[in-house]
């Protein structure tokens, strides 16, 4: 059994078994016992498995906090809110490609479902990426520090657009090599018809394949902010790679009960924009303070500041903005905004 304890990525080899083996281990249980058959996810149902994700991925830092440290606790835990928050985004396209594909709701489970296969993988090579060129070439983080400043100062003052699927060169592609359906064919991602002109057999793939593919890019778009962010708090491997998953599987499951309220977290941006700018500042401040690295705690307690800062302000302005709309039927054009 020695060879339990080597070391991969700078930890043993029996931590990312034990870590892997949970993951599968709840996506089992998640697809053979809780959605064995495809229905509709409701809110209720939505938050309980959230909830249970959510204390699984806090739970985790318990290990972390016994087999490294506390400020490896710290680093994990800022890690885990800050990829939770900035994944929110995701949740805004998600509903844009479900609705554009217009997949039943009793689908999408399936959908997400096999989605997180994608994201374990992705996010895996990424990270394994990511850390090899830290570890070879330090000074990577300050362009990694910069990119988040930036990114996170273009999100402050510019628009946002507005997505679409109708133009996308992917969607134009993905239809060009492959057979479409004309619609869902049940829980199915291919299907053999007739074909219409020919009359032979052909395989298709349904709108449910297409949606799965736009969505595993859609998150590698994603990772291009969070990666970087994580690696700007921890450059453990296996702090952000852990941090990722954990935060990837419980947003997922929250969907279902956020997806009918995102316009409630219409101004998060704001709050998620300073986030990347102090994120990517922290590295800055660390060497004009002569510090080692900038304090884990000093970072998760910020990080809870902005964020529900940015929550608190989202939520009481859009009540603010539903009540007016209920008195007068809509709003001010001044106060449109």
């Amino acid at each position: 059994m020695d060879f339990l304890l080597l070391l991969f990525l700078g930890k043993p080899l029996w931590m990312w078994l034990l870590f892997f083996g949970l993951v599968v281990t709840l996506l089992a249980f998640d697809l053979g016992v809780l959605h064995k058959d495809d229905h509709e996810i409701g809110v209720a149902e939505s938050l309980r498995l959230s909830a249970m994700y959510i204390t699984l991925g806090l739970s985790f830092a318990g290990f972390i906090w016994w087999q490294m440290d506390g400020e490896a606790t710290a680093q994990y835990l800022t890690a885990f809110v800050v990829e939770k928050t900035l994944a929110m985004d995701n949740i805004f396209v998600i509903a844009l490609i479900f609705g554009f594909f217009a997949i039943p709701r009793e689908y999408q489970h399936r959908v997400l479902f096999w989605g997180i296969l994608g994201v374990i993988l992705l996010r895996g090579t990424m990270i394994a990426l990511g850390a090899t060129l830290v570890e070879q070439y330090h000074w990577v983080l300050y362009i990694f520090a910069v990119f988040l400043i930036f990114t996170g100062i273009k999100m402050l003052f510019v628009s946002e657009k507005q997505h679409s699927l109708e133009d996308s060169r992917l969607l134009g592609f993905l239809k060009r090599r492959f057979h479409v359906t004309d619609g869902p064919r049940g829980r199915a991602f291919f299907v053999r018809e007739a074909h219409p002109e020919t009359g032979r057999v052909t395989r298709y793939v349904t709108p449910l394949f297409l949606a799965l593919i736009v969505i595993e890019l859609a998150d590698v778009v994603f990772a291009v902010d969070s990666v970087p962010a994580v690696f700007t708090i921890t450059t453990d491997p296996y702090i952000v790679y852990t941090s990722n998953i954990f935060a990837i599987l419980g947003l997922r499951a929250l969907y279902f009960a956020l997806a009918a309220i995102l316009h409630r977290f219409a101004y998060l941006k704001y709050a998620l924009s300073l986030l990347l700018v102090f994120i990517g500042s922290k590295i800055f401040i660390a060497d004009l303070m002569g510090w080692e690295k900038f304090p884990p705690a000093w970072s998760l307690g910020i990080t809870f500041a902005i964020l529900g800062a940015g929550v608190a302000f989202s939520l009481w302005k859009t009540s603010v903005r539903d009540t007016v709309v209920e008195v007068l039927g809509t709003l001010p054009e001044a106060n449109s905004q």
